[in-house]
């Protein structure tokens, strides 16, 4: 829906990922659709494996070598979870913290020098709520989200001297195939469609949001509804409450799920 929404405001796409099929035919989808900018540029797509930190370096100079320079980076793979601490492998925390947090880092620093040398880039990072907050039985999938924020909080300071924008978007609960696609405490595939994620927002609504963010040059947005959003004030303004809470939270799942 990114590639999508920017398409259609007339930028240059470059399509990443693993699949290259699925790739293929989101470009035949975009140049078939008539715009009033009339977008003549056709997309152009890199196939590679986020979680691969060495074929992440190798896509970006690829990128670079195809088109010279990028002007927006959308960092916006991922991968959830859903387990309890005690039953998960540290080899599922990785999985999660390799797809979530590394990736993205990697791709950034490779593209982060041409940026720099030009005076000129704005780099976006899908986070998530759970990058402000953390609930129960997702702790691999709301580690890799905190350590997002805080990665390109860091940056956003040490870039600003260079003209180079960065923007953390933070959505709740999106119509996608996150939950379904989640691993579990063994790493198998959780296959579940929650139903906050098949009532949350549509992946076109949050599109457009990452859309006018990178427009309007915004610092960071939070894309959720009334009770995440009060969830995170909470977080900060009443601690021991959230704390109650959380672990009220827990107590009620883990009912759930044994009964």
């Amino acid at each position: 829906e990114c590639a999508k929404a920017f398409h259609a405001a007339g930028s240059k796409v470059v399509l990443c990922g693993r699949d290259s099929g699925k790739l293929k035919e989101l470009v035949q989808e975009l140049c078939a659709v008539k715009n009033h900018r009339k977008n003549t540029h056709e997309p152009h797509t890199v196939v590679f494996d986020l979680s691969d930190t060495k074929t992440v370096v190798n896509a970006a100079e690829e990128i670079l070598r195809a088109l010279g320079h990028v002007d927006i980076l959308i960092n916006n793979a991922g991968i959830s979870f859903r387990g309890t601490i005690v039953d998960t492998g540290l080899d599922v925390d990785k999985k999660v913290m390799e797809t979530n947090y590394f990736g993205p880092v990697a791709l950034t620093k490779a593209l982060l020098p041409s940026m720099i040398k030009r005076r000129q880039g704005h780099i976006v990072a899908i986070s998530s709520v759970q990058g402000k907050i953390s609930i129960p039985f997702r702790s691999a999938y709301a580690a890799s989200k905190h350590a997002t924020q805080a990665f390109f909080d860091c940056l956003r300071a040490e870039v600003e001297q260079y003209d180079i924008e960065v923007t953390v978007v933070s959505p709740g609960y999106i119509q996608t195939n996150l939950s379904l696609n989640a691993v579990t405490a063994d790493g198998s595939r959780y296959g579940v469609m929650d139903k906050t994620t098949a009532e949350g927002q549509t992946a076109a609504e949050v599109a457009q949001v990452v859309l006018n963010a990178v427009g309007q040059k915004k610092k960071e947005v939070l894309v959720a509804g009334l009770t995440p959003c009060l969830a995170v004030y909470l977080r900060n303004l009443c601690p021991r409450l959230f704390f109650t809470l959380m672990a009220s939270r827990a107590k009620k799942e883990k009912k759930v799920k044994g009964s």
